[in-house]
């Protein structure tokens, strides 16, 4: 099931998208999607409205060097143990939407094409057995990062948080087994980053497990996996787009601030 939150000029609510390529419609749900789905009976063509982040996190949680190339070609090696960091929920945006290149304060802003994890259910100290019990689905996510802010400040908060710096989307995807799926990174079209996630160095329930030993996860929090190889400079102007097999692309324009 692929769930959406869009807007239709008026208000924005959560949808399940149904309907081949060319022929998807959006049907609103009353409410939240978390539980039960109860559709309000009232749907759209998908191309009439527009999608907006498919999920507002409270706290969204990564992982740094979860592809053994990627850790090689930032200078080290795969971690033995997940590198835990987080964006704040104001970083978040949909697809289509601007990522804004903070020019005054950095000059080299990279991509990083993720899979996102959306957990579906309150949950604290989950076995890695029962991971799979607290997630509502997947989704597309682009961690942009200002890598001379990273390299500067030591650590990852500043480089990681601007606003604009966490696109999520296009939807929630429900049903999907994401143990081997192709992840695609384009830059004006061209591909600048080609893995999968059979490659991830810790699976999606050792970080589960891993990162609510710590806190405390609620419904509609969001864990972004890692980045493979091949992550690199951003323009303004360019066009970015993370896509991820049996999901969907997420695709954002980089504006300037000014």
């Amino acid at each position: 099931m692929r769930i959406a939150r869009f807007s239709t000029g008026e208000s924005v609510a959560f949808g399940v998208v149904e309907g081949g390529p060319g022929e998807e419609f959006v049907s609103a749900v009353d409410g939240h999607p978390f539980g039960t789905i109860q559709f309000t009976g009232a749907r759209w063509p998908l191309a009439e409205v527009r999608l907006v982040a498919p999920i507002l996190p409270t706290k969204v949680i990564a992982i740094g060097k979860n592809y053994a190339d990627h850790a090689r070609e930032m200078g080290g090696e795969p971690p033995a143990e997940p590198v835990v960091f987080s964006k704040p929920s104001t970083s978040v945006i949909g697809p289509g939407e601007g990522i804004v290149y903070p020019e005054k304060l950095s000059q080299r802003v990279d991509f990083e094409g993720e899979l996102a994890v959306v957990i579906g259910r309150l949950c604290r100290d989950v076995p890695v057995e029962r991971a799979r019990e607290v997630i509502f689905g997947y989704t597309c996510a682009n961690d942009v990062t200002a890598r001379d802010l990273q390299a500067k400040d030591g650590q990852w908060t500043r480089a990681k948080g601007f606003d604009t710096f966490c696109p999520l989307g296009p939807w929630i995807e429900t049903d999907i087994d994401p143990s081997d799926l192709a992840i695609t990174t384009t830059v004006n079209g061209e591909i600048r980053q080609s893995a999968r996630t059979s490659q991830l160095v810790h699976d999606i329930p050792s970080l589960i497990a891993y990162v609510s030993a710590v806190m405390t996860l609620i419904p509609g929090d969001v864990i972004l996996t890692g980045t493979p190889a091949g992550v690199g400079p951003l323009q303004v102007g360019d066009e970015v787009g993370v896509g991820i097999e049996g999901i969907g692309t997420l695709t954002n324009r980089v504006v300037s601030r000014d």
